[in-house]
């Protein structure tokens, strides 16, 4: 459907570009934070036109622009907008004000510069879920590499170059062969463009259909992380400054996730259901590993970046479930890791900045000295491990019942992991909060609670787990026709595959 509003699209992508571009020609760093600031602020009202203007009973692409990029390779600039990528878009599009912000208050060397990259990686990311041609998609994809890897290998702590350096070539690894994968697609249909590929993927040769698979699937494996794909997130995570492990975690593995669904299930459909037992294995075991592994972590940041691994692995449980209840389940739970993740390393980015420290041996009594940040901690935590009436209970019951009617023996072992994730969580915030004060630098007198604007930032992402929680179907709405469309080809392949 072709969009009410002209370029809407190219407009909420483009929009930090020309952020940046702005902040390249201005001298004072007061400047620069207050352009980056607007601009972020500006482009998420935009976005929210895309809500406003939505058809709920549409399932196919909206707002779309579809205009001859280079024709006589057959590239075009395809963009479109379905239920599956408008709250990834919206997500984005909130993170980044929040972020900024945070960064404008701490961010002391070259602003500049930092700010620029933090913009142009909102283009990219915004890019990646909109790109409906294959190499616009993939320039996105790549692209989202460089800013992140510079805010790192800057702005980061301790051994950031080595984290830097890992996550680079690790996902740029993964889609090299990709690359590979898409230009065997174009050679075999003649097209690039995943509205027509999803209609021809099933006629797709089968060493096409496997091999393609593999390679898709293996660098969206990378970049979600999935087990045993993901030694690089935590060195990353823990390494970033604050604000790029918010937009790491809330962001940019959910373009991994997304392309998996997007390109790699519909392109390679028959492939991504003979796959699915070995997906679903992984998932799994990524679930239980992270959960595990974060419960013996002496670092909280870490201990988020682990919890990372095992609610992704969630999401991929749902996807190949392969029915509309576990994959609208993953859509929604891309959506509340976001919102979850992204706050929990916001309340860490805000805690740092007050003791200088991570470690959980250092906290403790909190709750006495700063009770306002402990309340917040604790719905975050809560909505983290999935607690009835917040946002992660809908996402990971429903991708659980999806699984349930498609695998029960993946839905049980990945149940395991609920009770876990609450373990790991309520450790922490019992470390953190509760008991004595132990160590002087906690009492209140030296440490102070949340600010108006630390509330500021906070409040939103805690409305949503609530808004999300209470009333689900103001998201599922939007995004089961679109899951419906995709899940309706796929009981043919299956009765393919099974003959």
């Amino acid at each position: 459907m072709s969009s009410p509003i002209p370029y809407l699209l190219s407009l909420i992508t483009f929009l930090p570009l020309i952020g940046a571009l702005v902040i390249l020609i201005l001298d004072s760093d007061q400047l620069k934070k207050q352009a980056a600031l607007w601009t972020t602020i500006v482009t998420f009202a935009v976005s929210l036109l895309l809500w406003l203007n939505w058809d709920n009973g549409q399932a196919g692409m909206q707002f779309v622009e579809n205009v001859a990029w280079s024709p006589e390779l057959g590239l075009r600039y395809h963009m479109g907008v379905d239920g599956i990528s408008l709250f990834l878009v919206l997500l984005t599009t909130l993170l980044m004000p929040i972020v900024v912000y945070f960064s404008n208050q701490h961010v002391t060397e070259n602003v500049g510069a930092y700010l620029v990259l933090m913009l142009l990686l909102q283009t990219a990311m915004i890019g990646v879920f909109l790109a409906l041609d294959l190499i616009l998609f993939f320039v996105f994809f790549e692209f989202s590499l460089i800013p992140m890897y510079f805010l790192i290998g800057q702005w980061g702590s301790g051994n950031r170059i080595y984290a830097a350096l890992k996550f680079f070539l690790y996902t740029f690894a993964g889609s090299a062969v990709m690359l590979v994968a898409i230009l065997a697609v174009y050679f075999a249909t003649g097209t690039l463009d995943i509205t027509e590929l999803q209609s021809m993927g099933a006629t797709l040769s089968p060493a096409l259909q496997t091999w393609g698979f593999i390679a898709f699937a293996l660098a969206f494996a990378v970049k979600v992380p999935l087990f045993p794909f993901h030694t690089w997130l935590p060195d990353a995570h823990v390494q970033a400054p604050t604000a790029g492990s918010i937009i790491l975690a809330g962001v940019l593995l959910k373009m991994g996730t997304y392309g998996y669904l997007r390109f790699a299930m519909p392109i390679f459909p028959e492939a991504a259901v003979r796959f699915g037992p070995v997906v679903a294995t992984l998932a799994v075991i990524g679930i239980l590993y992270g959960a595990l592994v974060a419960l013996v972590q002496k670092d909280v940041k870490s201990l988020v970046a682990y919890s990372s691994v095992a609610h992704l692995g969630y999401v991929m449980l749902g996807l190949v479930a392969n029915n509309q209840q576990g994959i609208s389940g993953s859509v929604l739970q891309m959506v509340n890791h976001g919102l979850s993740t992204g706050a929990l390393f916001l309340m860490v980015g805000m805690l740092y900045e007050r003791r200088h420290t991570r470690l959980l041996a250092e906290f403790g009594g909190l709750w006495k000295s700063i009770p306002i940040f402990c309340g917040f901690f604790l719905v975050v935590a809560m909505s983290s491990a999935g607690l009835p009436g917040l946002n992660g209970f809908v996402g990971e019951f429903t991708i659980l019942l999806g699984m349930y009617a498609s695998q029960p023996f993946f839905a049980i072992l990945g149940a395991l992991g609920v009770i876990l994730a609450a373990w790991y969580l309520l450790t922490a915030f019992r470390q953190v909060a509760q008991g004595p004060i132990t160590n002087s630098a906690n009492e209140a007198s030296r440490l102070p609670d949340l600010t108006k604007s630390e509330i500021a930032m906070l409040l939103p992402l805690v409305l949503l787990f609530f808004i999300i929680g209470l009333f689900p179907n103001l998201f599922l709405d939007k995004i089961n026709p679109s899951v419906e469309a995709l899940v309706s080809q796929q009981p043919a392949i299956v009765m393919e595959v099974e003959r």
